[in-house]
Formats: C-alpha cells, structure tokens, sequence
C-alpha cells in the first residue's frame, strides 16, 4: 500500500493556495503586523492553526456541517461584517493621522504589542467570516472527497504545507517593505486600501447574511 502520493500533495497545495493567497481581511492583518513586527510569529501561527482545523475538517467531509446551517453562517456573517466595519475605520483614521508611519517607528525601538490581544485580534479576523468555513471546509472538502482515501493524508499536507508557507513569507517578508513605510503617505495609501478592502469584505458578509436570513 502506498503512503505517500507526490501528486495528490501537489494537488492540495495548488487548491489550498489558491483559496488562501486572495487578498482578503486576514491577509491584510497579518500584513499590517508584519510591516509593524508586532508578534509576527504568533500571528502567523494563529493563521496557520486555523487554517489547519478548518482544513482537516473539510478533509474529514465536515463541510455539509456549516453549508446545512445558515443560523450559524448568518451569525457569523454579522459579528464578521461588524468587526470588519470597526477595522476599516480604524484603518481610515489612521489613513487620515498617518498615525502608522509613528507606530513603525515605535516597534523598531522595541515597544512590541503584548501577545494576547494580537492572538484575539488573528483569531478574530481569521474565523469570523463564514467565507473561511466555505473555502477551508467546504470547498476543500469538496476537493477532497474526490481524492482515494489512501491519498487524503497526502493531500491534508500539501493543503496545510501552502497555508505555512504563506503566512510565513507574507509575516516575516513584510520586513523587507520596512524601509518603504517609514514615509508617512506609503502608509496612509495602505490603510486606505486595507480600509477599503475590509468594507468590501463587510459588505459582502451583509450580502451574504441577507440573502440567507433564515428567520
């Protein structure tokens, strides 16, 4: 019996990637803290721990689970579009002060952000969008269940292998930009973007919620 199917692992990696590398709320946060070295790797594992759960959920043929419950999504869409909301403004304030450009100066002479409130802050960009439970579970799994189940382990690893492998680039690469940001209207131009991206990503879940308003 063979373990291991090189293939199957290329093919997890491939549909992993592409659900994960579209910009998106997470990819913005994990961004701003890597430009900002605040707790880079405990974000980036909090990413990757998400993903990887989710991933193995959808792999285990859980998805039918959250695609069967639109409570549970809808909820999820309207905690996700709030925060969201909340993170778009803050981003927009901080377009307008040009307040991040102070704060990349700070955390090179080591005021660091403490480690809890940037894993609650991942956690909270990370699974408060129903959108994460359709791509990472549902989508995956469908992906997945049509994949032999001696080569499922194969690609469960090439999925999460993608996932790793950019958080850590997207985390610790952020760095290389720093120089970039220190000008005060690069930053201004980023939080403008991850404000608008947010308020689409918001907007969306809005949609998403209406349209399956199950009461």
């Amino acid at each position: 019996m063979e373990f291991w199917n090189g293939d199957v692992f290329v093919q997890g990696m491939a549909v992993s990637a592409g659900l994960i590398v579209a910009i998106g709320a997470q990819n913005a946060f994990v961004l701003r803290q890597g430009l900002l070295g605040r707790q880079v790797l405990a974000v980036v594992l909090t990413c990757f721990f998400c993903d990887f759960v989710l991933m193995a959920l959808g792999v285990m043929g859980l998805g039918s689970l959250v695609a069967d419950s639109p409570a549970v999504t809808v909820a999820l869409a309207l905690f996700g579009a709030a925060y969201l909301l909340r993170f778009a403004l803050h981003s927009w304030r901080a377009a307008y002060l040009g307040s991040s450009a102070l704060e990349v100066d700070a955390a090179s002479d080591g005021v660091k952000q403490s480690l809890w409130p940037a894993v609650r802050a991942t956690l909270a960009v990370s699974l408060l969008n129903p959108h994460v439970y359709l791509d990472a579970v549902v989508l995956l799994g469908a992906v997945a269940a049509t994949v032999p189940a001696g080569d499922k382990a194969s690609f469960m690893v090439g999925a999460v292998s993608a996932s790793f492998l950019w958080f850590m680039a997207l985390g610790f690469g952020a760095r290389l930009l720093r120089p970039l940001f220190r000008r005060a209207r690069t930053w201004q131009l980023l939080d403008a973007l991850i404000g608008v991206v947010m308020l689409s990503i918001a907007a969306g879940l809005l949609q998403f919620a209406w349209e399956r308003w199950p009461f």
